[in-house]
């Protein structure tokens, strides 16, 4: 019997996948981002029957119209005809039970008889940073998140509480920073104006945009292109260093190893990784291994099993 994998890192925007063929070759696929805690069952299937199994590599995985579609007989896929035992490993935001059995409901009928595994994103990220091996691993993108991991599992974990209590040092969480220095006087008056003329928003367009309209979160998360440009000015660094200080006090330090680095996956991590650095210095800490994106090394960790 053939091994191949089909491995997921799905964010509520996008999903990135990897399929790996038995003989090695990797395919990069791309869909729509699946949260199960926001998403109902029809719209994850949707997603999957029409943008993913249409991306898939043929002959070996070439879906026939009927397959996947409730009440329809058909023939064993092209999968079980060559002989390939396919596991599919899906690792998303909102992926907690009783969310993500959806998710897994929907590969499962998508994917008879094969091996499907569908996990948190934080699990994704440990696994992709940390490996085998024990670790703290963090995200820090648009929201961000934490925990312990052994090796193989979180063993303790702190409630991030979302944009609105906690996420600190997530892209929201700056973007947030950067409008409270700004229109309380705190940020220097000409990084206000540098702002106003780039995005044309005056205070009440603002408080609309938060209070009033969808998804505030991913409204402030768009301002950091902004902090980003300005960042080697001396209060835009402190208010980044601020950020990072306090997510590591608020969901770090409580794991009591100051001892192991902080391993981070995402965007804002990336970006701003010389900030990152100077905030876990301030705390007498250390940060270790920073990606951008998990999937890559999640592939890795799941060929070594296979």
């Amino acid at each position: 019997m053939n091994n191949a994998l089909l491995i997921a890192d799905s964010g509520s925007t996008k999903t990135d996948w990897i399929f790996v063929a038995p003989d090695g070759t990797q395919v990069r696929l791309q869909t729509d981002g699946i949260n199960p805690a926001r998403d109902t069952r029809d719209i994850i299937y949707n997603v999957l029957y029409h943008q993913l199994l249409t991306q898939m590599p043929s002959p070996v995985l070439q879906t026939s119209p009927t397959r996947g579609v409730k009440g329809c007989d058909f023939s064993p896929s092209p999968l079980e005809r060559e002989g390939v035992r396919l596991s599919v490993f899906f690792y998303g935001a909102g992926c907690i039970e009783p969310f993500s059995q959806s998710v897994r409901n929907v590969l499962k009928e998508l994917f008879p008889n094969c091996t499907v595994e569908v996990e948190s994103d934080l699990l994704g990220a440990a696994r992709a940073l940390c490996g085998r091996e024990p670790g703290i691993a963090c995200i820090l993108g648009t929201g961000s998140n934490s925990c312990l991991y052994d090796g193989k599992d979180i063993v303790k974990h702190t409630p991030p509480l979302g944009y609105i209590l906690g996420d600190e040092g997530s892209g929201s969480f700056l973007g947030k920073s950067l409008l409270n220095g700004l229109f309380k006087g705190i940020l220097p008056e000409s990084l206000k104006e540098a702002f106003c003329d780039k995005y044309n928003l005056s205070l009440p367009d603002i408080i609309g945009r938060v209070y009033r309209q969808p998804a505030p979160n991913t409204f402030l998360a768009s301002l950091v292109p902004f902090i980003a440009e300005h960042r080697t000015q001396p209060a835009i660094h402190d208010m980044l260093v601020d950020a990072f200080r306090l997510f590591i006090t608020n969901n770090i330090v409580i794991y009591g190893h100051k001892e192991i680095p902080i391993n981070c996956v995402g965007g804002i991590a990336y970006q701003f990784e010389e900030e990152l650095r100077a905030a876990a210095a301030a705390k007498d800490m250390q940060i270790g291994r920073i990606l951008r994106r998990p999937i890559e090394r999640i592939v890795q960790y799941h060929l070594y099993e296979h």
